[in-house]
């Protein structure tokens, strides 16, 4: 579908190079962001920038919205539904709670539009690079038209049901993410307290049964994993607030439903101790530093 009319609502650290992504393989993408610095950005790599939704998407094929909370889609849907053309697809790439992603399918469908929710996975670094898994929610009409664009922004493309898939499998996805980094940090840090080097520990368990894609690809120590963000001071690709978001999102769910995830419950209550005490911009993995008994406010 190259060439397509794109609107793209949201243009920040996620939405930007998505968007930029889009203009590269030759779609053309008209973009609102609130933050006249996005909006800017965005210019910079090929992005026509509005001045307001109705002017992005008023002739788009295709709606992208990538904003902060559920709260936002609701709002924004519920404004640009009434704009886009009776044959544009909304697809929603926020991570946000599955009620809330049911809400902006109905929402769609209440205009006689196709809607996806899309959720990401592969942070900043797989948004600039194009190489983002996709967790599609919707109907297979709606996600045979929509993936053509998705596969312009990331690598992984997966269905994975009707409306409010895509997020539920976002938010299954990264409790297991959080519970595993904190299982990784746990056992660096007492291998410290037992002597034991961190190359050692990391040569041992990448190879046996502690692997894990936190330790393998993030490790949480400098040295054994050059690229993770201990080699640079935690430096976020994947922000511990946003990692508390989603936590939150897990726990919600859960409740929702009476499923029984006391190591997810665990897992947020870390990280909501960790962004009290002043951390929340570092990278997720940086909660080693709370289980050190080093992290202060």
């Amino acid at each position: 579908m190259a060439g397509s009319k794109i609107g793209f609502i949201g243009l920040g650290n996620m939405g930007g190079p998505m968007a930029a992504n889009l203009v590269k393989a030759g779609h053309q993408v008209r973009g609102f962001d609130l933050s006249p610095a996005s909006l800017a950005h965005a210019r910079d790599e090929g992005v026509t920038t509005s001045a307001s939704i109705a002017e992005a998407v008023g002739d788009a094929d295709i709606v992208v919205t990538m904003l902060p909370a559920g709260a936002h889609v609701i709002k924004v849907w519920s404004e640009l539904a009434s704009l886009v053309p009776t044959d544009a697809l909304l697809i929603d790439s926020s991570t946000i709670d599955v009620d809330s992603a049911r809400k902006a399918h109905e929402i769609a469908a209440g205009r006689g539009l196709a809607a996806l929710d899309a959720p990401v996975s592969g942070g900043v670094g797989g948004a600039k690079a194009g190489t983002l898994t996709f967790m599609v929610g919707g109907s297979d009409e709606a996600f045979a038209r929509g993936k053509a664009v998705l596969e312009a922004m990331g690598k992984k493309i997966v269905h994975c049901g009707t409306d409010g898939a895509g997020q539920a499998a976002k938010i299954c996805n990264n409790m297991i993410l959080g519970i595993s980094m904190i299982g990784v940090c746990e056992a660096f840090a007492l291998g410290e307290k037992l002597g034991l080097s961190q190359q050692a520990l990391y040569d041992v368990a990448s190879t046996s049964s502690g692997q894990c894609w936190s330790l393998t690809s993030y490790c949480p120590v400098p040295g054994p994993v050059p690229t993770s963000p201990a080699n640079n001071d935690y430096r976020p690709g994947f922000a511990a607030a946003l990692m508390l978001k989603d936590l939150k999102l897990s726990q919600a769910a859960a409740n929702s439903v009476g499923a029984n995830t006391p190591l997810g419950a665990e897992a947020a209550q870390l990280y909501s101790l960790f962004d009290g005490l002043g951390h929340g911009g570092e990278d997720f993995s940086a909660i080693i530093r709370l289980l050190r008994g080093n992290a202060k406010a």
